[in-house]
């Protein structure tokens, strides 16, 4: 017979954060569980840098396995992105016990026609349209309960504007509750069958990437007006988070509960640098001109930190900086509207669509111009070599030969320009510290790189720090520009607790994050025929006959 199990996805959770709450006192649901439950550090290895956590989870696959490495995808012959959504099948379709779920990012249910639930409610990223199963699901958790309360702040930018900052802070709080009120309604009255259950609470990761500066006393911005409003939001959303996990345990007391978060959360590296600094850099390099420039005046947090007035935000104030001249900036890209003949594709494009129509199929998609890395577009047929819109690490393209519509770059040179473009961003200081730039360049290794999919880069650069400047010996030095997010996906392990009647306590060690889904899997179902990325680690965690842990 089947064993209840209710996950709880803690999309965002920090655990140096919920660590130190919990010594305070402050999360004694948390606690609970870390008493009487199984711990273990989850590891998310380079995965954690396509920003696909919860697809990961959702299906139980890898990128390798998955054939995908972003959410942005690059059109090679319109040189064009889009953020698309997930259009793969999620694991528990096929675990072949009742399933209920609650607002999983990248779970799209359509495809999992045994499972009830609600996806898109108010996940940050979803991922997925807003839908559930039944159909008439929405509408009831609607009537009952009204809207999402957060949705102005999902994707929330305040830290200019205390007074912005604190209603944020107020309004995660209220959508962590409402979100209590609904799992537990769906899990206890509404559909109560279930051996599996699914909830995940995601406004820790909304609070986390808005409000970091607040808990991060090392944070250039932890001075600011906004700050204490940042601190005091971070923290209540984490005591409502706690609250969550303390009702659900309360309403389900035959059920194993495991909580996890894949990876943690912390300062935000990535977004100045990969979303405008190395755009601006490859256009440079590329041309001999510039497009995006610096005010010679501009308020100042901190030596090298910019600021923003209150009503400002960063998107508007950056293109704002861009030359009269760049105006069309942004717009598509040379020819490809009408000029390029859209039959035409490189042979081994042409595989990989014909691979993974089936997979793209139906996924939402989202237009990105909002980045300044897409301002380019229009220029990318004419560079050697560009950057990709990114909300994480660096992300350079090549423009090569059989593989871009408009390749520039001979697949004999390959190897060179990777190096000269390596080089290139070796040379660049960062004028606030003094420092290089990069702390790592990771190049995606394939036999033949005309091979590389559409969510591939060539080059991934992980920042050194928080560059809001670039300066080059030869191209001069780029912005400095004001903090985007402060907070991002640079923390280091994820966490999980599992507890119930047959769960050894204790800490047991460091494990892939891609273990979660296979787990899952054995707990319920023990369906070990169903392949997915990782390993089980119930046999750890299980108690045997000595009163030890297996394995």
């Amino acid at each position: 017979m089947s064993r209840r199990l209710l996950v709880i996805g803690l999309d965002g959770y920090e655990a140096s954060l919920g660590d130190r709450m919990m010594s305070e006192g402050r999360l004694p649901a948390l606690t609970e569980l870390n008493r009487r439950g199984a711990r273990l550090h989850l590891d998310h290895g380079a995965a954690k840098r396509t920003g696909l956590a919860w697809e990961h989870f959702s299906t139980g696959l890898a990128p390798e396995a998955a054939q995908r490495w972003s959410a942005v995808e690059f059109d090679p012959q319109r040189y064009r992105c889009v953020q698309r959504g997930t259009a793969l099948e999620p694991f528990p379709a096929k675990l072949g016990v009742k399933t209920v779920v609650f607002d999983p990012p990248y779970f799209d249910i359509a495809r999992a026609p045994g499972v009830e639930g609600v996806v898109g409610w108010g996940a940050h990223d979803p991922g997925t349209q807003l839908q559930s199963q039944p159909s008439e699901l929405l509408e009831e958790i609607r009537k009952r309960f009204g809207p999402y309360p957060a949705q102005p702040w999902i994707y929330g930018f305040t830290w200019p504007n205390a007074a912005r900052t604190e209603q944020m802070g107020r309004a995660l709080v209220d959508a962590t509750r409402l979100r209590e009120r609904i799992a537990r309604w769906l899990l206890v009255e509404r559909i109560p069958d279930w051996t599996l259950g699914l909830v995940v609470v995601s406004e820790l990761h909304s609070a986390l990437e808005a409000l970091w500066h607040g808990v991060d006393e090392l944070h250039p911005l932890h001075r600011v007006p906004s700050a204490e409003f940042a601190r005091k939001g971070v923290e209540d959303t984490y005591e409502a988070v706690d609250a969550l996990v303390g009702s659900l345990m309360r309403s389900c007391p035959d059920a194993t509960i495991l909580a996890f978060s894949m990876h943690g959360m912390g300062t935000n590296e990535s977004d100045v640098a990969s979303m405008a600094l190395l755009p601006e850099l490859l256009y440079r390099r590329s041309s001999g001109a510039r497009l995006l420039e610096t005010l010679d005046e501009q308020p100042q947090i901190a030596a090298g930190v910019p600021g923003l007035g209150e009503s400002q935000d960063w998107r508007t104030h950056v293109r704002g900086l861009y030359r009269e001249s760049s105006a069309d900036v942004g717009r598509p890209a040379r020819g490809t509207l009408g000029g390029i003949v859209r039959s035409w594709v490189p042979a081994p494009m042409k595989r990989w669509l014909k691979r993974s129509a089936p997979l793209l199929a139906g996924a939402t998609t989202h237009a990105i111009d909002w980045m300044p890395a897409a301002w380019y577009s229009g220029e990318w047929p004419a560079m050697d070599a560009f950057a990709l819109p990114s909300f994480y690490d660096g992300q350079i393209r090549i423009n090569l030969e059989g593989r871009e519509a408009r390749g520039r770059v001979a697949c004999a040179d390959y190897e060179r320009v990777c190096s000269e473009l390596e080089a290139a961003l070796t040379a660049c200081i960062d004028p606030r510290t003094g420092r290089g730039v990069v702390r790592e360049f990771v190049r995606t290794r394939r036999n033949d790189p005309r091979h590389l999919g559409p969510t591939e880069a060539d080059i991934t650069i992980v920042w050194a720090g928080s560059p809001l400047a670039f300066a080059h010996p030869r191209w001069g030095t780029i912005g400095p520009l004001p903090y985007r997010r402060t907070g991002g996906h640079t923390g280091a392990h994820g966490i999980a607790w599992i507890a119930g009647a047959d769960i050894d306590p204790g800490f047991h060690g460091v494990r892939s994050a891609f273990d979660i889904a296979p787990t899952i899997r054995d707990y319920v179902a023990g369906a070990r025929n169903l392949e997915l990325s990782g390993q089980s680690f119930l046999e750890t965690v299980t108690r045997i006959a000595t009163g030890h842990a297996a394995g």
